[in-house]
């Protein structure tokens, strides 16, 4: 059980934390240039990892134009949507409301990739997305160019496109291309497609130097996108897919507790509600819809082999 828990609750800390970590990237270093930076390092130390590994970097044209998707959606516009989204909203209400993107995973592989939505799935996301908009009910009330409104619609906009991003990895694993050198790939590819936009708007080549913006680049370079990562992946072999995905319930939850320390956020009953409600979709979302006696089961061999 000690190392299934430390995965599992390494994962679900440090992305929940991250989140806060974005809100300390937003100094005089533009959004858009922050994610490039953020990736291009990330890609390196993958890379390094698969050199010193002698993993395969070798692959088809035709994966390099689906690596390059999935890094363009998911590292790239996701991911500057988010930094955005940030600007406007506490960063545990941007963790909130990506969460969305368990929702748009399920209707974009029935779209592209023709797979079947339980109904149990899709209730799932349709509770969830009350609770957003319970959350963000005086915005939608308003329904003017509010902060907050602003903020949901860049938010759920990169939920959004890190969805797509997900299918087109879901293609990319089938076709073989291993997990790790997708994601060195496909964050070289997004951090590219991030710095190209920076620069073809007029921008310039802009760093800060100073411990509160390199403490959180480096800690959301090595920890948020390697390290959580990896422990993610080992999770997944020791406990399946399916139960390792309730990292991503925990995560949002981990990154309001951060916002309530550190950036104030005041708790109502509008958010104890759409929260609530937020979460018990993501969980309807990811409960498999097994037999009580086949649930059992597994329950009962997850004990075992936490004991071993």
């Amino acid at each position: 059980m000690g190392l299934t828990f430390l995965l599992y609750s390494s994962s679900a800390l440090i992305w929940g934390s991250t989140w806060y970590g974005i809100k300390l990237q937003l100094t005089q270093v533009p959004p858009v240039l922050s994610v490039g930076y953020r990736f291009l390092l990330a890609s390196a130390v993958l890379f390094c990892y698969c050199a010193i590994r002698r993993r395969k970097l070798l692959f088809s044209r035709r994966d390099h134009f689906f690596l390059a998707l999935q890094g363009s959606t998911l590292f790239g516009l996701g991911y500057i949507m988010s930094y955005h989204a940030t600007i406007y909203l506490t960063s545990g209400l941007v963790a909130v409301v990506f969460s969305t993107i368990l929702l748009w995973n399920i209707l974009n592989l029935r779209l592209f990739m023709g797979q079947h939505v339980a109904a149990r799935a899709l209730a799932g996301g349709l509770t969830g997305l009350i609770g957003v908009a319970v959350l963000f009910r005086h915005d939608l009330a308003a329904f003017g160019a509010s902060q907050g409104l602003l903020g949901l619609g860049i938010a759920l906009g990169g939920a959004y496109m890190g969805s797509i991003g997900n299918v087109i990895g879901s293609r990319n694993a089938r076709a073989g291309v291993p997990v790790t050198q997708a994601n060195a790939y496909a964050m070289a590819y997004g951090a590219l497609l991030t710095l190209s936009i920076h620069f073809v708007t007029g921008g310039a080549l802009v760093m800060d130097w100073t411990p509160g913006y390199l403490v959180p680049m480096l800690y959301l370079t090595v920890f948020g996108s390697v390290v959580a990562f990896g422990c993610y992946m080992l999770l997944i072999g020791r406990i399946g897919a399916e139960y390792a995905a309730y990292v991503l319930l925990v995560a949002p939850v981990i990154a309001l507790g951060f916002s309530t320390v550190f950036e104030s956020y005041r708790w109502g009953a509008d958010s104890v509600v759409g929260i609530a409600l937020v979460v018990a979709g993501n969980l309807a979302i990811l409960t498999p819809s097994v037999p009580a006696g086949a649930l059992t089961r597994r329950i009962r061999e997850l004990g075992r082999g936490n004991r071993d």
